[in-house]
This record gives structure tokens, sequence and C-alpha cells, in this order.
């Protein structure tokens, strides 16, 4: 499993720059990244490389943050991917919260998602042979 960082901030302009700049301070780099925004407020869900340094400095800086497993998983970077992993977690009874994904190195790409039932979802896509990303460093 992968430990996400969630920050929870006013859906402002700035905002975003403030969360970035704690983390380009701390040397952290987004390795990915979503914002979900809910009227006045937003989500910035991202799976960094230094995830505790990052944790730590957003904590320090005033602002609410949550760590949370998710699953990345990696697909090939052609059409299916997304359905493949939807398909099987659905036929096994797992719902997926949420999902956000990004390609990287040569035909590759990057599934985050967090089940309703981790445990049960790795499970499931082990099973179908589907590879894990525990850290980017």
């Amino acid at each position: 499993m992968l430990k996400q960082i969630s920050v929870f901030v006013e859906n402002k302009p700035g905002k975003l720059a403030e969360v970035t700049e704690v983390l380009y301070k701390e040397g952290v780099n987004l390795r990915a990244f979503t914002i979900a925004e809910a009227g006045d407020f937003g989500i910035i869900r991202m799976v960094v490389d230094k995830t505790q340094e990052a944790y730590k400095a957003l904590k320090s800086a005033g602002f609410t943050v949550a760590l949370t497993d998710v699953l990345a998983v990696e697909v090939k970077d052609e059409p299916g991917g997304l359905y493949n992993i939807a398909k099987a977690l659905g036929d096994a009874g797992v719902n997926i919260e949420y999902v956000y994904a990004f390609a990287f190195e040569k035909e590759r790409a990057l599934i985050i998602l967090k089940p309703n039932d981790l445990e049960k979802a790795r499970k499931v896509l082990e099973e179908k042979g589907f590879l894990f990303r525990e850290k980017f460093e």
C-alpha cells in the first residue's frame, strides 16, 4: 500500500500556491496529484517522494492534513487499463471511492485508487496479476 497525503483547503485563489510552496521549501517532489472541489473547500490529494516530511511540514504550516492508505496499480498505458481494474473490483463487490492516474516511464501508467476494502481489493488485483507500487523516492 501507498500513503497518500490529503490537504483540506479553502477554495480561494492562492491556496494551491501556499500548499505547493511548503512542499517546495521542504524539497518534496510531487509524483501524482488531484484536486476535488466541494463548494467553498477543496481536497488536494497527492503522492509525494517524501511522505512524512511533507505531512509534518504541511501540519506545521497550519494546514489540515491526513494520511490515507491507497493502492497504486501499474498497468500498460493502453485502452482498458482502468476498465480491467474496475471490472475485477466490481465483480468482487469492492467499491472504488475515488481514483486518479498518470502515465510514467515508457508505456506504463499508474492508477491510484481508494477502495472501500483495501485488503480485499489488493487480494483481488494480485490474483489477476496486477503489480503495485509501494513508494516513490
